[in-house]
């Protein structure tokens, strides 16, 4: 992997996007997403998480963030994906309406037969892809793309109406997450 994709500063601004193993679209169901909106509202409270930018697509999430006192990015991030995963996986197997089941849970135990890391479901791609944000020019650039990402896909016309997303924060309109740090 190339240096450009790893956390080098720890004290660092990075946008990161992680996505699910074979780009499955998990995420069509709200209660998938609201694991992601819980966790990531636990990393702010207690793992110094602080959050510029989010985003929950159908298949991958992206964040613009940094750590704060001795908290590591990479561990945060590695402690939320671990979380996550297993919390989707089990709440995927309970659930009585998801028709997909069996697709979805045979997928992550193949995925995880094939690394060496995983025991028994992956549910995350291991690429993070890291980039550490320099300039305020940079900041912006990606903010906008983290919160333009649905209206790119289509699911809706202005960035601020999707719920899933810190682009109503920027909007001057509350939020599913607190104490976002909105980047003007």
């Amino acid at each position: 992997m190339s240096r450009n994709y790893k956390f080098y500063n720890s004290e660092g601004l990075y946008f990161v996007s992680f996505a699910v193993v074979e780009w499955l679209n998990v995420f069509t169901r709200n209660e998938y997403k609201e694991i992601i909106i819980d966790s990531l509202t636990f990393c702010q409270k207690n793992k110094g998480m602080e959050i510029f930018a989010w985003c929950i697509m159908t298949n991958h999430v992206h964040l613009v963030f940094r750590t704060i006192g001795e908290q590591k990015p990479e561990l945060v991030l590695g402690d939320f994906k671990r979380f996550t995963s297993q919390k989707i996986v089990k709440a995927i197997i309970d659930n009585p309406k998801e028709s997909r089941k069996e697709i979805l849970i045979n997928t992550f135990k193949k995925a995880a037969e094939n690394t060496s890391n995983v025991k028994h479901h992956q549910f995350w791609r291991h690429d993070n892809k890291p980039i550490e944000l320099w300039s305020n020019k940079v900041i912006n650039e990606k903010i906008n793309y983290v919160h333009q990402n649905p209206v790119e896909a289509g699911l809706v016309f202005r960035a601020e109406d999707y719920r899933y997303s810190s682009a109503i924060d920027y909007s001057g309109v509350k939020g599913l997450l607190d104490n976002i740090i909105v980047a003007r």
